[in-house]
């Protein structure tokens, strides 16, 4: 069972009481919307979604932390892990229009019956990473010599060697964000700033068709570095971005060449850009209602409509959903609940007091799964879904409340909860190969990883375990 770091390390049993429900409820998600003949995972509860395939990638770690916690048992966990392993190591990878991939690839989102490409949506490069990280912490995991174990490793390095990256840069170096059997190649590419750190460091060190350190490199050089109320960051607005890959890779005390030139490091900036969201929700340029210091976290959510509305004597901008972010917007006064636990890891100061107050402003959701997605307490439209009242400054408010949940939220909270109270997922992933020398080739050194700066001076790849063997 896995041990928290106890009431000393975390402020009081209270935290751990509150963060242990709110965890338990983040998971039930997973739990209530998983087929168990394919593993495939709902992507929201809105009625007719499909599948998400990043929603599978969430839930493959989410299990184990089940497991340790009592939540699940163990052979259920196993079934559920291998039934997905099955689905996508047998896949239809032929690139038709109703399968499920291509070149090792897989399509976003799936019919959750018959596991076929939902939506005519894309082939997606990140959705597939983040599969692929579920995939191997499950391998990291299951480590027994139990049949069933033995094959899920097997499984998930068959699926992780047979994605075709070079494919996927399309004659240069960054890769493209993804593929449809209709038209070919999306117009972009994963440039800037964003959520593709465990995409490129799995590109690295993918036995079969890996990219070469150009490929990160085009990355890092589109990054963008910026002074927001005194800090320097590597700036990307929402919250998402500086966490997704953070769920399995500890980035703490490591540095690339980008990050020792700037003398800091990505856990450090998701630390900072945490305090800027809140800083910016104290400022609150906009006068958008319940801002405060302890309600922040703007992040790509769900909203309460595309429209424009009178708001406190003017004309403001409304959105459904769209990539909100701090503290250059877009901003309409919708606050996602799950953006800021996420960055619990990295600034638990600030998290444990924003959590305690959304838990009094807001309550959690009648569905059972912890907070909404999202809300907002500017919008009040009495035909809006989802509305609902709370107490603002001493009076009754109506508030728009997201009647959906989402797997991609749901995830990062069960993940980064665990991170932070015990760290577990970065642990075992520090165990993980392909983790380890896909930040190596990445050029990152330092702590845990060890030191390969001689190397990477002389502009030499760092030797690996492989070497030896060619």
């Amino acid at each position: 069972m896995a041990k928290s770091r106890g009431a000393n390390a975390h402020g009081s049993d209270d935290d751990e009481a509150m963060l242990e429900d709110l965890q338990r409820k983040a998971f039930l998600y997973f739990e209530r919307h998983a087929n168990p003949q394919t593993g495939l995972v709902l992507d929201s509860t809105q009625p007719g979604q499909p599948a998400s395939i990043a929603a599978v990638g969430f839930a493959l770690s989410c299990y184990p932390i089940a497991i340790e916690r009592g939540w699940m048992l163990y052979h259920e966990a196993l079934a559920l892990t291998l039934a997905a392993l099955r689905f996508f190591d047998e896949a239809d990878q032929s690139g038709a229009r109703d399968g499920v991939g291509y070149k090792g690839f897989f399509y976003h989102f799936l019919d959750a019956a018959n596991g076929k490409r939902a939506w005519n949506c894309e082939l997606s490069t990140i959705d597939t990473a983040l599969l692929l990280a579920g995939m191997l912490h499950a391998a990291q995991y299951f480590a027994g010599d139990g049949d069933d174990e033995r094959e899920i490793r097997t499984r998930a390095q068959s699926i992780y060697a047979r994605v075709d990256w070079r494919w996927a840069q399309n004659g240069q170096d960054a890769i493209a964000l993804g593929w449809k059997p209709e038209s070919g190649f999306l117009a972009n590419r994963w440039l800037g700033y964003n959520e593709a750190m465990v995409l490129y460091v799995l590109a690295l060190a993918a036995p079969e068709f890996s990219v070469t350190a150009d490929a990160y490199h085009a990355w890092t050089s589109t990054f963008n570095w910026k002074r927001i109320y005194g800090h320097e960051v590597l700036y990307a607005g929402p919250l998402f971005i500086h966490q997704f890959s953070h769920i399995w890779l500890d980035l703490r005390g490591l540095q690339d060449k980008f990050m020792a030139a700037k003398k800091t490091d990505y856990f450090e900036n998701s630390r900072v850009t945490a305090h800027i969201h809140r800083e910016y929700a104290m400022r609150n340029p906009h006068g958008f209602d319940g801002y405060e210091k302890n309600c922040w976290g703007f992040t790509a959510s769900d909203g309460p409509a595309d429209a424009t509305e009178k708001f406190h004597g003017h004309d403001q901008k409304f959105y459904d959903y769209i990539a909100r972010g701090a503290p250059f917007g877009p901003d309409d006064g919708t606050i996602s609940p799950w953006a800021s636990i996420a960055s619990l890891p990295f600034a638990p100061e600030i998290v444990l007091d924003q959590i305690r107050h959304l838990e009094g402003l807001i309550g959690h959701s009648p569905a059972g799964y912890g907070f909404h997605a999202s809300f907002n307490l500017s919008w009040a439209e009495p035909e809006a879904t989802g509305v609902m009242c709370t107490m603002i400054d001493g009076q009754q408010k109506r508030a728009w409340v997201s009647p959906w949940h989402f797997a991609l939220n749901q995830g990062p909270i069960v993940l980064m909860i665990e991170n932070y109270r015990t760290r577990m997922v970065w642990n075992q992933m520090r165990e993980c190969a392909p983790i380890k020398l896909g930040l190596q080739r990445a050029g990152f050194s330092g702590e845990w990883l060890g030191q390969v700066a001689n190397a990477k001076q002389r502009g030499e790849r760092p030797r690996t375990p492989e070497d030896g063997q060619r």
